[in-house]
């Protein structure tokens, strides 16, 4: 007998399941359009070339096979590489480019709540806007689009790559720890310190440079209080005034205070982000983070030869519906109404079909 389950981390949708599906995906689509933002869609497979190199210690997770032709394949792994792909291959596409893509990403990933290996990513995109206004505006659309969605506890983490790399280099790490650096910070989350201070030492770290860290990674504050506490400590950075400057482009969209917050440990562990980054967190239930993005002005260079500056996010579609159903936030609406039209006998059936037609009008 065959097997007749699904794979592992990954899930069949039942009618019901596709109704608040679509809920979703319409409130979020509605947002992106709103904002100006374009659809895109992208095949399922990509050449690995194109997919390699791009994701760091992340790229083991790429569903990667020989196709008939002999040619190395892989199921895309996140929606941002392809995007980039598609500019590099269409010079008519003006810039700005704003443009969303909602559809699934596949990641050998070890499943678990809110962890599939197949699922669903709608991410937003600005292309060609080197002003931290373009963050501004995702950041944003995060906001604007959770809010639409009836979430009211949750907050985006904001930090800077630029930020990172300034720590680093005081704590006298090498150009080629810089990453590696990153992804060990990025991991405090789920490992907390103990998990991770093994890891900074094999990078050269000492244990006072290690409690130096400590301190400065555990600054969560008003972006005003962090930026003058880093520039007595890391000097007046490139870093330092781009979040200046985001925050304050952030003031502009009424966002309250609330619902943001400068946290200098937040790292992100995809290698191609160059400057600000962010993740959305929820109060409960605790499922990890429901959008994250950031800058990535260098990844088009590696398929176009020039730079071209760009900012992203993406909301994760199933952890947002988790959310909100163990919450209670998705409405009765979601689900069409059903009507039972019973025929009696032959007689009435003409009747009733008519009925029938009238109500679907």
């Amino acid at each position: 007998m065959p097997e007749i389950t699904t794979l592992k981390g990954m899930h069949d949708f039942l009618p019901t399941d596709m109704y608040v599906r679509r809920y979703v995906i319409d409130k979020i689509r509605n947002v992106f359009e709103k904002y100006g933002y374009e659809p895109l869609e992208t095949p399922a497979l990509e050449y690995y070339d194109v997919l390699s190199a791009k994701y760091g210690e992340e790229e083991r997770l790429i569903y990667r096979f020989q196709d008939y032709g002999g040619r190395e394949v892989g199921l895309r792994f996140d929606l941002t590489v392809p995007l980039a792909r598609v500019l590099a291959s269409h010079n008519e596409l003006p810039l700005p480019f704003r443009r969303y893509q909602i559809q699934p990403v596949w990641r050998a990933e070890k499943p678990q709540k809110g962890r599939f290996r197949e699922f669903y990513q709608c991410d937003v995109d600005l292309v060609g806007i080197k002003s931290m206004a373009a963050d501004a505006e995702i950041i944003a659309i995060i906001y604007d689009t959770l809010k639409t969605l009836g979430f009211d506890k949750f907050t985006i983490r904001i930090n800077n790559r630029k930020i990172l790399q300034t720590i680093a280099e005081r704590l006298n790490l090498p150009a080629d720890k810089y990453l590696p650096f990153f992804r060990a910070i990025d991991k405090l989350d789920k490992k907390g310190w103990p998990g991770v201070v093994d890891e900074l030492m094999r990078l050269g770290l000492t244990h006072s440079s290690i409690e130096e860290l400590k301190g400065l990674l555990k600054l969560r504050d008003v972006p005003t209080k962090i930026i003058s506490t880093l520039r007595r400590v890391l000097g007046d950075i490139e870093g330092l005034s781009e979040m200046e400057s985001l925050f304050q482009y952030l003031d502009a969209y009424g966002i309250p205070t609330e619902y943001t917050v400068f946290d200098v440990a937040l790292a992100r562990g995809l290698d191609y982000y160059t400057g600000p980054i962010h993740e959305t967190a929820v109060d409960a239930p605790k499922i990890g983070s429901i959008t994250g993005g950031g800058r990535y002005d260098r990844l088009l260079e590696i398929f176009t030869g020039k730079p071209i500056p760009a900012v992203g996010t993406t909301l994760g579609l199933e952890r947002i519906i988790i959310v909100m159903k163990e919450t209670g936030m998705i409405p009765a609406s979601a689900i069409p109404t059903r009507v039972l039209m019973t025929i009696f006998d032959t007689t009435t059936y003409k009747k009733t079909v008519e009925l029938a037609q009238r109500l679907r009008a």
